[in-house]
């Protein structure tokens, strides 16, 4: 048999070989095998997360090793597990065709038929390319994408979209620090990404919170195993007049294992396997999404000194508000805030009255985290629980601050629980 695209399957191998190394989620090749002894009575679909993706780089590194009857054993095996991994059925197709003819691209069917279905092909093969580099270009070890500056015990997972790499990474904040459990190729909106009117078919950028969970017996098929809204619009998007809604993370239909990487009307759509499992591990609420154009990946310690410059504004804000002064905490506030439709002056009498409650008692933050945002503008999300000195509990805050002229300040405040 000859294989006329052996570099791309050598890089796809290359691919899988750091992926098994790098990726604790990746089902590992004895499990596999056990899988292979379980197939011969017919079953469901597997639902383990990132198992399909798995398995088809196996069939790619088998043809690498030049294993092409073993190669074509493993597809088979794999649409038939997964029919809908349409995918998998294309690379099975080339193996079946590779038995009588050339091969010499994925994809390489009779040419009437490509001509047919010339969009269908270059989607799989765009989606081919982005899951090969997301498995050949691994995050640095112990890196965290650099808006995650501070999470509290409270933030137990996070998760961060890199757009351009049609990827979702999942991390695991742990006593020893944020830790990536798992990463998932993902569909992003038809027109790419930087959402910024209803309708455009674009997916936003920026810092948001999953907001519910959303059971799939009360969505429509297309959303598949359910899903997960965010704050699409945030505060940052209200303030340059964004508009939209519906914002979520969800499935796919029954019938299609995976979308093209730009297919969606702005949502971010994951496998329903993987969706499934997203589903299952994080919290609502609490949980940050992070929606980058391309993610940049720094040490936790370097994180850590770059928000130190803002943590003492931080602090000195909390200082001043405990000693009561409203001169001096008004000082922090930008000219044009906005807190729910009010102007700092029509919420300014709100912040006279929590300073008369507290009556200058020390304040102290309570499962503080903050988020930094990038773009034209440099911006804090900050969220933490306010309790005043004698206190149990309090309210739980959430800020954005905007550099201004080298200075941060507050363009939004408000309470979410």
């Amino acid at each position: 048999m000859r294989w006329y695209f052996f570099p791309v399957l050598v890089a796809a191998a290359v691919a899988l070989s750091t992926s098994v190394e790098a990726n604790a989620h990746k089902k590992s090749l004895s499990k596999n095998k056990k899988a292979a002894a379980a197939r011969a009575a017919p079953k469901a679909p597997p639902v383990d997360p990132g198992l399909a993706e798995s398995r088809l780089f196996e069939v790619y590194q088998l043809l690498a090793k030049s294993e092409s009857r073993k190669a074509l054993e493993q597809a088979q095996n794999l649409v038939r597990d997964y029919p809908n991994f349409q995918l998998a059925q294309l690379v099975y197709g080339d193996l079946l065709s590779a038995r009588i003819r050339q091969v010499q691209t994925l994809g390489d069917v009779p040419e009437p038929v490509s001509k047919e279905a010339v969009a269908a092909l270059g989607d799989l093969r765009g989606e081919s390319q982005l899951r090969l580099r997301a498995l050949r270009e691994r995050p640095p070890a112990g890196a965290v994408p650099s808006q995650f500056l501070t999470l509290s015990s409270r933030n137990r997972h996070a998760i961060a979209v890199d757009a351009s790499r049609s990827r979702l990474y999942l991390f695991e904040n742990r006593v020893s620090g944020l830790t990536l459990i798992a990463d998932y190729y993902i569909s992003i909106g038809k027109s790419g990404y930087d959402k910024k009117t209803e309708g455009d078919s674009r997916t936003p950028l920026g810092v948001y919170f999953i907001t519910g969970s959303l059971d799939p017996r009360s969505l429509k098929d297309y959303y598949g195993s359910g899903a997960l809204p965010i704050n699409y619009p945030n505060e940052l998007d209200n303030r340059r007049g964004k508009t939209g809604s519906g914002i979520w993370l969800h499935g796919t239909p029954m019938s299609q294992f995976a979308r093209p990487p730009q297919a969606t009307d702005g949502c971010v759509v994951l496998a329903n396997p993987d969706l499934s499992q997203i589903i299952r591990t994080v919290q609502t609420r609490t949980t940050p999404v992070v929606i980058a154009p391309a993610l940049q990946w720094i040490k936790p310690s370097v994180a850590r000194l770059e928000s130190k410059p803002f943590e003492a504004t931080l602090a000195a804000w909390q200082s001043a508000k405990s000693r009561g002064n409203m001169d001096q905490v008004l000082s922090f506030y930008s000219k044009d805030f906005n807190s729910n439709g009010k102007s700092l002056a029509e919420w300014a009498p709100g912040l006279r009255s929590q300073l008369d409650k507290t009556r200058g008692r020390a304040i102290e933050f309570k499962d503080l985290s903050m988020l930094h945002w990038t773009d034209a503008a440099d911006t804090m999300v900050v969220t933490f629980g306010e309790v005043a000195d004698g206190s149990r509990s309090g309210p739980t805050r959430r800020q954005y601050w905007e550099r201004q002229q080298g200075q941060w300040k507050i363009f939004y405040e408000g309470v979410i629980g």
